[in-house]
């Protein structure tokens, strides 16, 4: 039986007496119920494009990732590419909506944001999470009151009817989803018609034979880590529903003072390396922006929540420890990658004295994301640096119009 609150506790930022006094009982209830051991790893990230500019989505992906388009499932409303690693590392469902029209509570949930209306269909939906036993998974969840959109709803949707899927989060409105299958077995997505577009298949091809030309074909490794933000008041909220609805442990928070915010960290309760199971990163100001006009501190992240909406910010993708012909190997692939007209945020931050170097590509013109890249070096086991966390919040709050002030 695991436990859950068995693991170290990181950070500085102080929490709730309210957090402190419920983290342990959500987790102790879900170790007890049986649901931390049915619940495992994440399966697949759900994101979704405007109409047309899924291939060119792909091809973005294949130059700066290590995935792979492997197959598209064609449904009445929507094309759904899967791109893959391997199976030890989570899909990518990139769903495309066939008409620009189509409205449904994803397109509802940007509406509502002035930034985020701009796409009305790009948005990162949440993660599906393998399991051993869907239905006594959800069955104890909706006896804890966590709401699973219907059968009917999933397939008005075009969302698998494989797997079970929680509406939309009030703290993060992202869903999570949950899908049956046995540890060796193959990931299927049961909707739609599979084929393989030719034209998917080239848009691949396009980004992969330029990732190979440009030398950094086997530098760049799986996910490390998902960056969702969140508006202050919900930071706590945000964590406790997370760690009730998967596996994952609270590792810590971090004040990230010089940016009037946090960063909270999650992680799987086994231990997975992140390649399979990505971190789970919440971001949050520290005070609210209706008392901002008093202190006038820099907020940049209650300010991207304010213009999107809470949603996924950044997925950061591990770079391979090394140097390359005198570069350290993020440094080689930013300088490559940039030569290709991806443009970055400021450049990376970080030393191999500090133990990591990161950085941040500007958003994406199709997703609205941003990649991370982070090096770690000599096996390096912590999660980030407080300086590299500054400069990297500074910079993306500059992209998005935030007035900040530059940290020291």
């Amino acid at each position: 039986m695991f436990d859950s609150n068995s693991h170290q506790r990181l950070g500085d930022k102080p929490n709730s007496a309210f957090f402190e006094a419920y983290l342990p009982r959500v987790l102790a209830e879900r170790d007890r119920c049986g649901l931390t051991e049915m619940i495992g790893g994440i399966e697949a990230l759900m994101i979704s494009v405007e109409p047309g500019k899924s291939l060119e989505y792909i091809a973005e992906l294949a130059l700066m990732t290590p995935y792979h388009y492997l197959v598209t499932l064609d449904s009445p409303r929507h094309l759904t590419h899967v791109l893959r690693i391997d199976m030890n590392s989570p899909d990518i469902l990139l769903r495309e909506v066939k008409d620009p029209n189509y409205s449904d509570i994803f397109r509802n949930l940007n509406d509502m944001y002035p930034v985020g209306a701009r796409r009305p269909h790009s948005r990162y939906l949440g993660e599906i999470l393998r399991t051993s036993n869907r239905h006594d998974v959800v069955a104890l969840q909706q006896a804890r009151e966590f709401r699973f959109f219907p059968l009917g709803q999933l397939v008005e949707l075009d969302l698998p009817l494989n797997v079970s899927i929680s509406k939309p989060s009030p703290y993060t409105q992202n869903v999570v989803g949950y899908m049956e299958r046995p540890q060796d077995g193959i990931r299927v997505y049961q909707y739609g018609e599979s084929v393989i577009l030719a034209e998917a298949q080239a848009a691949y091809e396009r980004g992969k034979v330029m990732q190979e030309h440009i030398g950094i074909k086997d530098m760049i490794l799986p996910i490390d880590h998902l960056a969702t933000r969140v508006y202050s008041q919900n930071r706590e909220a945000a964590l406790l529903e997370y760690l009730a609805l998967s596996s994952y442990y609270y590792w810590g928070s971090y004040d990230i003072k010089d940016q009037n915010s946090s960063t909270n960290v999650t992680k799987n309760v086994r231990e997975y390396p992140e390649s399979m199971s990505p971190a789970k990163v919440f971001t949050a100001n520290n005070t609210p922006y209706c008392v901002n006009h008093l202190d006038k501190l820099p907020s940049p992240t209650e300010s991207f929540v304010r213009n999107y909406g809470p949603r996924l910010h950044h997925m950061a993708l591990t770079v391979r420890d090394g140097r390359t012909n005198g570069f350290e190997n993020i440094d080689f692939v930013v300088h490559a990658i940039a030569s290709q007209g991806k443009g970055f945020l400021l450049d990376t931050v970080g030393s191999r004295e500090e133990g990591l170097k990161q950085i941040f590509s500007s958003a994406s013109d199709f997703s609205s994301l941003i990649i991370e890249y982070v090096q770690r070096f000599d096996g390096f086991q912590g999660f980030f640096a407080r300086d590299n966390v500054a400069k990297l919040t500074f910079a993306a709050g500059l992209e998005e119009g935030v007035q900040a002030e530059a940290p020291r």
